[in-house]
C-alpha cells in the first residue's frame, strides 16, 4: 500500500523526463535543420545577389527616339552639352545656332566672325576629346573654334546651360593657302599654346604649326570674373613642312595619336600613312577597301589611335598602327583589326564616342548604327530618317545622339551602360589598340584619358588555377601520405602529439603566412635557389638512405619502439637542409655562372620574378596541408578494425592491408579532403595577394607570378566606381569563383557517394 504512491511518482518522473528528452531532441533537430536551411538559403541569396550585380553586363543598349524637327538648311556640325539640354548646330551658310538639344528648337542664331565676302568652304572636326572645329574658308584661311557650355544654377537649384562658340586661337583666321584658294581638306590638332594643321594646300600636302602666347583663352573662368573680356592669343611663330605626296585627289585627312601619324585618304580607296616624328616621311601606302569599293566616311576613335573607315557597301572597319619586328629593326604598320557590315547602303556619317571606344554610323538609307569596337558588339540599329544621314554626334556622357539628315534633325536617347564588355570578349583573345596581336589582358585602369579598358577574365582564372595547382602539388601528397603513415604505422602516443600539432598549423592566419612569404621567404629563395632545388632532391634520397641503413641494423640494436621511427628522421632532415643551403652559392658559381636568374633567362628563356608560383606553392601548400591531413587521417583511422585485423590475420603485410583494404574503404573521405583543400586553394586571397607579385600573366612558368580572381577582387573592389563596368566585372569574378567552388563541391559529393556505395559493403 505504501509503495503505490512512490511507484506512481517514479513513473510520473520518468514520463516527465522522457517528455523533456523528446522536447530537447525535437528542439535540437529543429535547430540543426533550421541551421542547414539557413546555410542553403544564404548560399542561394549570395548566388542571386552576385547575379543581380552581374546582370547589367549582359544587357544590350536601348536607343529610343526623342523628338525630330524638319530643317531646310542642312547642318554640317552638331554638338550638345553633357546634360543634353543645349546644343550647337553649324550650318553651311556660315551661321551657327544655339538649340535645345532634345527638340532642335532654335534658341539663338549667331554668325561666325568672317571677313566680308568670305564664306565657309569646309568644316572638319578635330579629335573627339579636344572638341576643336576647323573652318576652312574661301580665302584659304583657317578659323578654329570650340563649343563652350556654361552651367548656372538659379533659384530652387534650377540649372540653365548657355552655349556659344569660343575661339581659343583668336577670331582672326590663320593663313594656310598663300594663294587664296579655298581650304577644303585639312585636320586640326591643338592645345593651350600650339595649333597643328595637316592640310592640302596650293604647294601640295603640308604640316603647318602655329605657336601662340599671351592672353587668357575664351573658355572657362577668367581672372576678371564672368564679365571680363579675355585677351586674344597672339601668334608668335609658324612653321611649314611639306610632305612627300604623289597621289591623286585627297578626300580626307586625319592626324593620329599625339600628332605623330598623318593619314591622307585619296583616290577613293587609298591611304597614305606618314610618320611625323622629326622630318615627315611616307611610312606606308595601302588600299583600305576591297577592290571596286570606295571610302565614303572616316573618323577617329577617342585618342586618335584607331581609324574608323566606312565604304559605299555599308562596311565599317577599324585600323591602327601595329609594331612589327623586321630584319631592319622595329617598324610600325597600319593594320585592319576588325570589320563589320552594317547594311548595304553607303556609310555617309561617322563619329566616335567622347569617352569610350564606340562609334555611331549613319548610312544613305537613314539607318543609324551604334557599334563598340573592343567587345565587337553591334549594340543598336535604328531607322532614324528616310533620307541620307549627313551628321551624327554623341553627347559627352553618351546619353544621347544628335542626328542630321537631309531634311530633318532628331535626338535619340541612348542607354548603354556597359558596351565595352561581352561574354565573349571576357573569355577570348581581344586585339586591343596598339597591341601587336590579340591577347588575354587584364588592365582595368590607366592614367591616360584615352585608355581602352582591358577586362579579360582568362588571365585571372588561369592564375587561380595555377596557384591552386602548385599548392596542391605540394600539399596533397604530403598530407595524404602523412595521414596514411599516422593512421597505420605511427605509435598511438606519438599520433596523439603529431595530429594536434599539424591541425594547429591551420590556425595560423593566412595574412601572416602571406606577410612572411613576401618579405622573408621570397628573398631567401631568390638568394638560395640552387639550395631549394637541392633540398627537394636530397630530402627524399636522404630519407630513403636512412631507412635502408636502419633496416640493415640487427634487431637487437634497434632501440626505438615500433611506430616511433619518424623521430630518427628529424636530425637527418635538418642536416640535409643545412647542407643544401650551405652548398647553394658554390653550386650557383660552379654550374650557373654565379647568377641562376640570368642563366634561366639566357639558357631556358624563363623569366624569374621574386614573388612567383614557387613561393605560392610552398606557402599556400603549408596552409592547405592541415585541412587535407586532418580529414584524410580521420577517414583512414575510422576504417573498421575488423577489416584490418582480418587482413593481417590472413597473412597480409601492413602495407598490403593499407593499399588493398584501408585505402579503398577510406577513399570517399580522402577524396573529400582533397576537394576541400582544392576549394580552399582556389579561394585563398591573402597569400596569393602578398606572395605572387599580382601580375596578370598566363604562363605555367613556376618562376613567374600570377593574379587570381580572389586577390583581384580584394585589391580593386575598393577603388572601383560603383555600378561601373569595372565594378560589375569584379562581381562577375566573384560569381565565377562561386560557380567553380559549387561545381567542385558538387562533383566531389557525386564521386564520394559513388565510392561509398562501391566500398561501403566491405
Amino acid at each position: 500500500m505504501d509503495k503505490t504512491p512512490a511507484a506512481s511518482a517514479t513513473t510520473q518522473n520518468r514520463l516527465l523526463m522522457q517528455r523533456k528528452r523528446r522536447f530537447k531532441d525535437k528542439l535540437a533537430n529543429f535547430t540543426i535543420g533550421m541551421g542547414g536551411v539557413t546555410v542553403i538559403l544564404s548560399i542561394v541569396l549570395i548566388f542571386f545577389y552576385l547575379l543581380f550585380e552581374v546582370w547589367p553586363l549582359l544587357k544590350g543598349s536601348e536607343l529610343s527616339k526623342g523628338t525630330s524637327q524638319a530643317t531646310t538648311v542642312p547642318s554640317l556640325y552638331l554638338d550638345a552639352d553633357e546634360y543634353n539640354e543645349t546644343g550647337i548646330r553649324i550650318q553651311a551658310n556660315g551661321h551657327y545656332d544655339v538649340i535645345a538639344a532634345k527638340t532642335g528648337a532654335l534658341v539663338s542664331r549667331h554668325s561666325l566672325p568672317l571677313p566680308a565676302g568670305v564664306t565657309v568652304a569646309a568644316i572638319h572636326k578635330g579629335s573627339v576629346l579636344s572638341g576643336l572645329i576647323g573652318f576652312g574658308l574661301s580665302n584659304g584661311r583657317l578659323l578654329v573654334a570650340k563649343p563652350d557650355y556654361l552651367s548656372r544654377f538659379g533659384e530652387n537649384n534650377q540649372r540653365s546651360v548657355t552655349a556659344s562658340l569660343a575661339f581659343p586661337y583668336g577670331e582672326t583666321a590663320v593663313l594656310i593657302n598663300a594663294d587664296g584658294r579655298p581650304l577644303t581638306q585639312f585636320y586640326v590638332r591643338g592645345d593651350d599654346s600650339t595649333l597643328t594643321v595637316l592640310a592640302e594646300t596650293s604647294q601640295g600636302l603640308e604640316r603647318v604649326s602655329f605657336d601662340f602666347s599671351g592672353g587668357e583663352q575664351s573658355e572657362g573662368l577668367t581672372l576678371g570674373g564672368d564679365d571680363a573680356e579675355p585677351t586674344a592669343p597672339t601668334l608668335t611663330q609658324s612653321e611649314r613642312i611639306q610632305l612627300p605626296y604623289s597621289g591623286g585627289d585627297i578626300t580626307d585627312i586625319v592626324l593620329g595619336q599625339d600628332g605623330v601619324w598623318g593619314y591622307v585618304f585619296h583616290d577613293r580607296n587609298k591611304l597614305a600613312v606618314y610618320s611625323l616624328r622629326g622630318e615627315p616621311t611616307l611610312n606606308q601606302e595601302l588600299m583600305v577597301t576591297e577592290p571596286g569599293l570606295q571610302v565614303t566616311a572616316v573618323t577617329a576613335l577617342q585618342g586618335n589611335i584607331s581609324l574608323i573607315i566606312g565604304d559605299n557597301h555599308g562596311q565599317v572597319s577599324q585600323w591602327f598602327q601595329v609594331r612589327k619586328e623586321t630584319a631592319e629593326g622595329e617598324k610600325f604598320e597600319l593594320h585592319k583589326i576588325r570589320g563589320v557590315k552594317l547594311g548595304d547602303a553607303a556609310i555617309t556619317a561617322l563619329t566616335g564616342e567622347p569617352g569610350r571606344k564606340g562609334f555611331v554610323a549613319g548610312d544613305q538609307n537613314g539607318v543609324m548604327s551604334y557599334y563598340y569596337t573592343t567587345s565587337e558588339r553591334l549594340l543598336s540599329q535604328q531607322q532614324v530618317s528616310t533620307t541620307p544621314i549627313r551628321t551624327v554626334s554623341v553627347s559627352p556622357r553618351s546619353h544621347g545622339i544628335l542626328v542630321q539628315s537631309d531634311d530633318a534633325y532628331s535626338f535619340w536617347n541612348l542607354a548603354a551602360e556597359h558596351p565595352d564588355v561581352s561574354m565573349t570578349s571576357l573569355w577570348r583573345k581581344v586585339w586591343y589598340e596598339s597591341y601587336p596581336e590579340p591577347d588575354y589582358t587584364w588592365q582595368s585602369s590607366s592614367g591616360n584619358i584615352d585608355f581602352e579598358g582591358k577586362l579579360s577574365l582568362m588571365p585571372l582564372t588561369f592564375g587561380t588555377l595555377k596557384a591552386a595547382f602548385y599548392a596542391m602539388a605540394l600539399a596533397a601528397p604530403l598530407a595524404i601520405f602523412g595521414a596514411m603513415y599516422t593512421s597505420m604505422f605511427m605509435a598511438p602516443a606519438l599520433r596523439r602529439k603529431v595530429k594536434p600539432t599539424i591541425e594547429l598549423m591551420g590556425a595560423l592566419p593566412t595574412v601572416i603566412l602571406g606577410f612572411l612569404a613576401g618579405l622573408w621567404l621570397a628573398p631567401t629563395i631568390e638568394a638560395n635557389l640552387p639550395g631549394i632545388f637541392s633540398l627537394l632532391i636530397l630530402t627524399p634520397i636522404g630519407i630513403l638512405l636512412v631507412g635502408m641503413l636502419w633496416s640493415r641494423l640487427p634487431l637487437e640494436k634497434r632501440s626505438v619502439a615500433d611506430g616511433w621511427a619518424p623521430i630518427l628522421l628529424i636530425a637527418p632532415i635538418l642536416l640535409i637542409g643545412w647542407f643544401s643551403f650551405a652548398m647553394s652559392q658554390p653550386i650557383e658559381v660552379a654550374f650557373f655562372g654565379g647568377d641562376v636568374r640570368l642563366w634561366l633567362e639566357s639558357e631556358t628563356g624563363l623569366n624569374f620574378d621574386q614573388r612567383n608560383a614557387l613561393i605560392v606553392g610552398l606557402t599556400m601548400g603549408f596552409a592547405v596541408i592541415p585541412s587535407i591531413y586532418s580529414i584524410a587521417e580521420d577517414a583512414l583511422f575510422a576504417v573498421p578494425r575488423h577489416l584490418t585485423n582480418g587482413s593481417l590475420a590472413l597473412g597480409a603485410t601492413q602495407w598490403q592491408t593499407l593499399t588493398r583494404v584501408v585505402l579503398p574503404t577510406a577513399s570517399p573521405g580522402i577524396f573529400s579532403a582533397v576537394m576541400i583543400g582544392l576549394g580552399r586553394a582556389i579561394g585563398e586571397t591573402m597569400i596569393v595577394l602578398m606572395a605572387t607579385g599580382n601580375t596578370a600573366v598566363m604562363d605555367w612558368n613556376i618562376f613567374e607570378g600570377m593574379r587570381t580572381l580572389s586577390a583581384n577582387v580584394a585589391v580593386e573592389m575598393g577603388e572601383a566606381e560603383v555600378a561601373s563596368t569595372h565594378f560589375r566585372v569584379l562581381f562577375l569574378s566573384a560569381f565565377v569563383l562561386f560557380v567553380i567552388t559549387f561545381v567542385l563541391n558538387t562533383a566531389a559529393e557525386v564521386v564520394r557517394n559513388r565510392l561509398r556505395k562501391k566500398y561501403g559493403s566491405l
